[in-house]
């Protein structure tokens, strides 16, 4: 199909410009004022158009436990968690659907589902996400959460043996699981990729990151991980493998231009420096750690850096919401008390480019730009919440973005090829 969104507001290095935006297909074709229209007439007068945002951190599960347990530090409040888990994959469809919708209303196009697993129907879980996902249309990133060690593992003992209860499945077991859901759903080109997810270094063994790495190499899948959420996870690091985790799992190969990272709010600058080597994401979830009382990940730091870095919402459990707009807001103004040299400061603009472009970045698409993908989101700009002059919009769009007369083609699945925000 073809479109063009006539007089519309765009970002440019410069400034703003309103132009006229042509797509054919899956492309952007054209952009600049005054185009000869083809296909299907937008109006875009009064509207800005961004690149599509990216949900980079999400475990859509936990929309059923949105508001349900107050601020507790993780390790106490994961253990409330399983308590008000979703119980068939009906609810698993529910909770993806509702992810999915929250996400595109405000602004995301794209989502990366960390997906908790219904023990004993794990294939039926993941079947009922990405049904979710293909019927409202947004790209998903759909990584099943696994480990192969059970919860004790994941604290700190003091340098103390402790033996653990073995974890439900074997690892092979939880690699052939992963082997089946990519032969059953990574498609793509039709906006739904598996990615290989061990929930972190708390709960996983060598054996599982390392077979998730050549999980990732043998079907060039994306890789994913919580990362030293809290500080305990970093002393048990240290117990565990006598150095850094991120200095181990570059040593056991897990780390590089493909993976992205959740949390990282307990690294040294030493880790920093291996991340950017290893052109690694950071997946920057600010609600949540603030909420869980886990600390400020060194954002600052990170870009300074050379690291690339995302936002991301975190499951609903531990945010409230899935509203990625409030997310990038927060994430963005957080670090002024962080850094006392506003020159690092996140601007209004850097915010949008970390919101698309960085999310982005391991999948080649998150511009507004002659030849990119059509991943894109409207925002009005006579909606009475962002009127005025003064702040870039994005820090005053809050929860939805735009309704459409004529609705705006934003994903790629052919299965759904019409959306609307």
């Amino acid at each position: 199909m073809s479109f063009t969104i006539q007089n519309v507001l765009i970002p440019t290095e410069q400034g703003y410009e309103t132009v006229d935006v042509q797509v054919e297909g899956d492309r952007i074709t054209q952009i600049a004022p005054n185009l000869e229209p083809t296909g299907t007439l937008i109006d875009g007068r009064n509207k800005l158009l961004l690149p599509g945002f990216v949900n980079a951190h999400t475990h859509s599960s936990e929309m059923w436990q949105r508001g349900i347990i107050p601020p507790r530090p993780l390790e106490l409040w994961i253990a409330e968690l399983y308590d008000f888990t979703p119980l068939n994959p009906e609810q698993i469809y529910l909770s993806a659907l509702g992810t999915a919708v929250e996400t595109l209303l405000s602004g995301g196009t794209s989502v990366v589902d960390h997906l908790v697993l219904i023990p004993g129907q794990e294939a039926e879980t993941i079947a009922a996400a990405v049904r979710a996902y293909r019927e409202v249309g947004i790209r998903a990133f759909v990584g099943p959460l696994i480990q192969d060690e059970s919860l004790g593992a994941g604290v700190p003992t003091g340098g103390e043996e402790v033996k653990h209860e073995p974890y439900l499945r074997t690892t092979q077991a939880t690699l052939d699981l992963i082997q089946d859901a990519v032969e059953k759903f990574h498609r793509p080109d039709e906006g739904i990729s598996i990615m290989v997810a061990p929930t972190g270094i708390q709960l996983c063994s060598d054996a599982l990151f390392e077979g998730c790495a050549e999980l990732s190499d043998r079907h060039n899948l994306c890789r994913h991980a919580h990362l030293l959420e809290t500080k305990a996870q970093q002393i048990l690091a240290q117990e565990k493998y006598g150095c850094t985790a991120v200095e181990h799992l570059k040593h056991i190969g897990y780390l590089g231009p493909r993976t992205s990272l959740a949390h990282c709010v307990w690294l040294d600058d030493g880790d920093i420096s291996i991340l950017a080597e290893t052109r690694s994401t950071v997946v920057h979830n600010p609600l949540s750690n603030l909420r869980l009382g886990s600390g400020i990940a060194p954002i600052p730091k990170y870009r300074q850096a050379g690291v690339n870095v995302a936002f991301g919402c975190d499951g609903a459990a531990s945010n409230d919401s899935q509203d990625l707009l409030e997310a990038i807001k927060i994430g963005s103004i957080l670090h002024n008390i962080t850094d006392m040299d506003y020159r690092h400061w996140i601007s209004p603009r850097e915010s949008v480019k970390i919101a698309s472009l960085g999310g982005a970045k391991y999948r080649a698409d998150g511009t507004l730009t002659q030849g990119s993908k059509r991943l894109a989101c409207f925002a009005s700009l006579t909606a009475k919440q962002i009127a005025g002059q003064g702040t870039h919009v994005i820090f005053r769009l809050t929860g939805r973005l735009a309704e459409l007369e004529t609705p705006l083609p934003l994903t790629l699945n052919p299965r759904q090829d019409r959306g609307s925000i």
